[in-house]
């Protein structure tokens, strides 16, 4: 439903977005993760039709944006919640685009109900929007044209913890109805719930592609010894992969049982042996980001290999 191909998109002589290629099925969430700067919304932007590639493609549904007839019944698109008309209220900002796609009056207020907007809250400036209520009114617009595609950056942005939850919920229901979700965060533990594939970019270069479960199959275990140093170097002549993490413990493919063995088997008392959880994706974006910086040609592939 949504294909990058040997997208770049150069600046003089900086290149945002460097030769990415990817895909996002439908049916599924796609997780977009990079650091600031590393090109993540230069290649929505270029997706969407807001700016022109130096090279390649970003195709929807098999057509580049621009050529969709009526492209709000096709792809909702949120990049940008305080970018909405501050002088409109909500409703006439959801207003004003039903009309733009040709909809009856009354999905005006089948989204407000479901993105939880209250209608005294709809008849509010937007610039007296709080960041949470500016992200509910921009997903409201993105489903207004109950479309097959959602490309989202930051969506959950100002949401407390309830709306993430809400968020999540919704973005799953939406996949799980056959529809397309692009999901650009840099909520990495919400990404690892939620995602069902994931794409790493760094410094304008795919660094990691595939399905969540493949790429987090090499952080399953986190182990923590007084000495992480000969806790790494045993796991590594055992043959497992090995990421120290910030705080001193490791990070590893071994299971829970092989670790321990591991640890018992060095002389090491273990003093924390765990699931990563939601450690398990950020310790991996940390380590490929930190390795594009060394390497800019370095890449991950579906089995969590180096190429």
């Amino acid at each position: 439903m949504i294909t990058i191909e040997s997208l770049t998109k150069r600046y003089g002589g900086f290149a945002a977005v460097d030769d990415a290629s990817f895909t996002a099925a439908p049916g599924r969430v796609t997780g977009f993760l990079g650091p600031n700067g590393a090109g993540k919304s230069t290649t929505l932007r270029i997706l969407v039709g807001l700016a022109e590639p130096t090279s390649g493609s970003a195709r929807v549904l098999g057509r580049r944006y621009g050529d969709l007839p009526n492209p709000g019944l096709e792809v909702g698109v949120l990049l940008d919640a305080s970018a909405q008309h501050g002088g409109r209220t909500g409703r006439e900002t959801l207003d004003l685009a039903r009309r733009t796609m040709g909809l009856p009056a009354a999905r005006v207020d089948a989204m407000l109900d479901l993105v939880g907007l209250t209608g005294a809250e709809s008849r509010r400036r937007v610039r007296d929007y709080s960041l949470g209520m500016r992200q509910r009114l921009g997903i409201a617009t993105a489903l207004l044209g109950d479309p097959r595609v959602l490309v989202l950056d930051e969506p959950a942005n100002g949401l407390d913890p309830a709306g993430i939850r809400w968020m999540r919920d919704l973005l799953r229901g939406f996949a799980d109805d056959g529809g397309t979700v692009l999901l650009s965060s840099h909520l990495l533990a919400e990404i690892e719930m939620i995602a069902d594939d994931i794409v790493m970019i760094g410094r304008g270069r795919i660094v990691a592609s595939g399905p969540t479960r493949d790429l987090l199959a090499g952080v399953g275990t986190l182990v923590r010894s007084d000495d992480a140093a000969a806790l790494g170097a045993a796991l590594s002549a055992a043959g497992f992969q090995v990421t120290p993490t910030a705080d001193g413990a490791v990070a590893t493919d071994a299971d829970l049982a092989a670790a321990g063995r591991v640890a018992f088997g060095a002389g090491l008392a273990v003093t924390e042996l765990r699931t990563a959880d939601g450690a398990g994706l950020e310790e991996m974006f940390l380590e490929l980001t930190a390795a594009d910086q060394r390497d800019p040609a370095s890449t991950v592939t579906t089995n969590g290999a180096a190429a």
